[in-house]
């Protein structure tokens, strides 16, 4: 920048730079500032309140001097040559972001809180708050007040004590107007000598987005796609992660909805995940073999348990079935296992079957198909043709202990088991579950029998084996059912209505809702029970649903045979806890549509409540059958591949007429 020595001389502005490139003082800038203050209140002609604008021209510049300023004033004749660099209007803010850098370099080297205010960068900060800088200028306050400053202009370095100047006459113009600017900031900024510095508000380069009432987190709203309501995803890329990347192959990941950034796209999905995030620090301290009740960081404990179920309740899903020993399995089983009522799936799978079928693993690969990939068949035991199968949710395999099984024949005679008990324990996190399935003595009025196949299950059933007791103080050895937290029982218990034909099939026939209450008046097991005879501490939902037994195969009527047999509640799904209010049932119901035997299928939903854990009990560790596992889809996709074929020809399919 060139040096204006007769407004210099006048005005006692600070713009000439030494030879060696620095600059005048503090103390020679405030009565520079003094001495111009009072020359310009004595003439009425410099005015440093209301600065020139950038683009006036030297003439209109000198007008407004006084005619003693005119004469001592030299200008000397500079040949413009042109710049080193192009000058790029949208590099400017480049240039104030490293201003800005720059000026926070500055205040973490320096204290802003020094109580005489003796350190070089306070008066700085006054001036730079008041005026940003302007990109490839000098700011004369700067040139000043900061002699050692950091950040230089190219065009201030090239400028020589002799006052040699790189640009024409009208960028003298425009520097001299800065040089107006400068001394009325200088003279206002004296104002603030005398007190702690400011700094100026900083605002933010655009408007911040909106704020949401949304509970999900950008972890989950962003993984692997973008939502469509998450628009501000960039803003908070580019926060979190820094620039974006705008490469061809980026964007279009991007225009096919998939998250981008400057990392890459595997480590992206590690990052947004619907997977709750694990701290380093936590892997490196939790231990899946020594863990105890409700401790940090324990694979069964409480803050894991938290983390899959809030409220610390799963759904279980309890069925019972007596195939009647039939070949045909019914050609499709979502309205058994998946009824429309509920509008979500259960956690907890468990399908009690008597006299199944003779393809028991036939049986199996049907119901994996039917529950999906979703679903893994945890375990599954036999006792003749007693089948029980248990399914849990793909996530939840990891929490289970080893699933353990024993059974109980109550038919000695018989080479073939179809009476007796088959029971199936494991624990999930730290509750205790234990499911039996039984088939007890047929017969209208054999009670006593049935009453004796239930004493001789709850005594002989072995269980569990290496699973420890979650609490034995409450155990007892000749109670199976006290053994652990939540029991269920479900089967076909053969307890009959002790009321003729023709009264139940005039009961049935009046009002669906009034018939079931009357004939529950006469059920065998329902009066035993109110007793405490048999099934001692057990529960049973409210059974709203017609007679399960007996029907003709393929039809909705009962037994039309010679035999007339009487409709009753032989199949049934009872439940015990050892803590009140822990077993909740949602619904029990019956399945009409299936109608290949001559009992219908009887569910029930529940919502149990689970307890944290310790990690030393035998863990399962994710096992499952694989095999069943890898069939059941495979099929569940042939078959709605053959469905879509089905369809597109149904669509394609036309009718043509012969004229």
């Amino acid at each position: 920048m060139s040096t204006l020595n007769g407004f210099s001389q006048h005005s006692g502005a600070c713009v000439t730079q030494s030879t060696g490139g620095g600059a005048v003082q503090d103390l020679q800038a405030k009565k520079a500032g003094k001495a111009a203050k009072k020359e310009a209140s004595g003439n009425g002609v410099l005015t440093f309140e209301d600065p020139l604008r950038a683009d006036t021209s030297l003439n209109e510049t000198l007008k407004l001097l006084p005619d003693e300023l005119k004469a001592n004033m030299k200008i000397k004749s500079v040949t413009p040559r042109p710049p080193r660099k192009p000058r790029l209007e949208r590099a400017a803010s480049l240039d104030e972001k490293n201003w800005r850098r720059w000026r926070r370099f500055r205040t973490s080297q320096e204290s802003l809180t020094d109580p005489n205010e003796t350190s070089s960068s306070n008066g700085s900060l006054q001036e730079a708050s008041l005026s940003p800088p302007v990109r490839g200028r000098a700011t004369p306050c700067s040139q000043c007040c900061e002699p050692n400053s950091l950040h230089s202009s190219p065009d201030a370095s090239e400028a020589s004590p002799m006052g040699k100047s790189r640009g024409s006459t009208s960028d003298l113009g425009k520097r001299a107007s800065e040089i107006s600017s400068a001394f009325g900031g200088l003279l206002r900024g004296k104002a603030f000598a005398g007190s702690k510095p400011r700094l100026s508000q900083i605002m933010p380069a655009r408007p911040l987005p909106p704020m949401e009432l949304n509970v999900a987190s950008h972890t989950l709203r962003t993984a692997n796609r973008i939502d469509s309501d998450f628009m501000d995803y960039r803003h908070y890329s580019q926060h979190k992660f820094g620039r974006v990347s705008s490469s061809l192959s980026d964007t279009r990941l991007h225009g096919n909805g998939m998250v981008y950034d400057n990392c890459s796209t595997d480590s992206m999905k590690s990052t947004f995940s619907l997977l709750t995030p694990i701290r380093s620090k936590d892997v490196r301290s939790r231990s899946y073999l020594e863990g105890s009740l409700l401790a940090n960081g324990a694979l069964l404990g409480a803050e894991e348990l938290s983390r899959y179920f809030p409220d610390r309740n799963i759904g279980i899903f309890v069925a019972t079935w007596n195939m009647q020993g039939q070949k045909e399995l019914p050609l499709n089983l979502d309205d058994f296992l998946l009824p429309t009522d509920p509008d979500y799936a259960q956690d907890l799978y468990v399908i009690g079957v008597q006299e199944g079928c003779p393809d028991r693993r036939e049986w199996e690969i049907r119901l994996q198909e039917t529950l999906g990939p979703h679903y893994v068949m945890l375990y599954s035991a036999a006792h003749g043709v007693l089948y029980m199968s248990v399914f849990i949710r793909r996530d939840l395999i990891w929490f289970c202990s080893e699933v353990e099984y024993a059974t109980v024949t109550t038919r000695i005679v018989s080479q073939i088991k179809t009476k007796g008990a088959l029971g199936i324990c494991f624990t999930f996190f730290g509750t205790s579950f234990l499911f039996i399935t039984s088939h007890f003595t047929s017969g209208d009025s054999k009670v006593n029998e049935r009453k004796l196949d239930y004493n001789k299950t709850i005594q002989a059933l072995t269980l569990p084996k290496n699973v420890p007791d979650t609490n034995p103080y409450r155990s007892s050895s000749s109670d199976v059912t006290t053994r652990f937290d939540e029991v269920f029982w479900f089967g076909d218990f053969n307890f009959r209505l002790n009321k003729d034909r023709e009264t139940v099939d005039s009961i049935l026939s009046q009002n669906p809702e009034t018939g079931v209450s009357k004939l529950l008046a006469y059920d065998q097991l329902t009066s035993e029970m109110s007793r405490g005879s048999i099934f001692k501490g057990f529960q049973e939902a409210d059974i709203r649903f017609r007679p399960s037994y007996k029907f003709d195969i393929g039809k909705d009527s009962y037994d039309t045979t010679s035999k007339q047999r009487t409709p009753s509640y032989t199949d049934r799904v009872v439940f015990r806890s050892r803590y009140r209010d822990d077993i909740h049932a949602v619904k029990y119901s019956s399945c009409p549509v299936i109608k290949t035997s001559d009992h219908r299928p009887v569910f029930a939903l529940f919502r149990v409540k689970v307890r944290p854990g310790r990690d030393n009990i035998p863990l399962a560790a994710g096992q499952f059958d694989r095999e069943l596992y890898l069939i059941g889809i495979k099929r569940r996709i042939t078959r709605d591949l053959q469905n879509r074929r089905v369809q597109k020809d149904q669509k394609s399919s036309s009718i043509c007429s012969i004229s």
